[in-house]
């Protein structure tokens, strides 16, 4: 790699940072693309170099995000499988609560109404979350975790479904619960026994 591309790669990354303590810290609609650039000392026009509007570079701090929520879930291959699928399901939803009530309902809206995304918002966040929760059970049944017969299709759309409401319930509650406590009782009473009966014999 030369010098003109590394240089390159940290100012992509230090505008990825810089947008990422803007929307932790504030409400997304108010960021302008130049507070970003100004924050990371270089012109407006260099952010287009790498993304096509804030929505964009929104979009890839989420996918990256969770991807590294589930890398984090395999490096714990000493754990029993559901200890790390809890896991899973509890980062996922301190890092929606981190992010902060108006970037949740930014979610919710355009998973709900995806054809109605006028803003340039990437609504592919729904599928990519259901691909990898599609993918962790598919690995487990792979590793001889879950039984062949687990019903992969269903089980994803069925625990997505449920996480996508508890996110739409925070927000239409105003944020009065901790979306992290629920979760955990959430994984408790319905995913665990949900799974039951598909653990192997040693997994149990």
């Amino acid at each position: 790699m030369t010098k003109r591309q590394e240089e390159a790669l940290k100012t992509r990354q230090k505008l990825l940072d810089k947008a990422t303590d803007y929307i932790v810290s504030g409400d997304f609609s108010d960021i302008k693309v130049e507070d970003i650039t100004k924050a990371c000392g270089c012109a407006k026009g260099t952010f287009y170099v790498y993304f096509k509007n804030k929505e964009a570079i929104c979009g890839e701090i989420c996918r990256n995000l969770f991807s590294r929520i589930v890398l984090r879930m395999e490096q714990m291959k000493d754990k029993p499988f559901l200890t790390r699928l809890e896991h899973y399901f509890v980062s996922f939803m301190v890092e929606v609560e981190r992010y902060g009530i108006n970037m949740c309902r930014e979610w919710v809206r355009i998973v709900i109404d995806p054809k109605g995304n006028k803003n340039g918002w990437d609504n592919t966040k729904w599928q990519f979350d259901t691909d990898m929760l599609r993918d962790i059970l598919t690995k487990a049944v792979k590793n001889k975790e879950l039984k062949q017969n687990t019903p992969i299709d269903l089980l994803t759309h069925t625990i997505i479904c449920e996480l996508y409401g508890m996110m739409t319930c925070w927000c239409m509650s105003d944020g009065v619960f901790e979306p992290k406590d629920w979760t955990k009782k959430f994984f408790k009473i319905q995913v665990q026994p949900m799974l039951k009966d598909y653990l192997t014999e040693e997994k149990k």
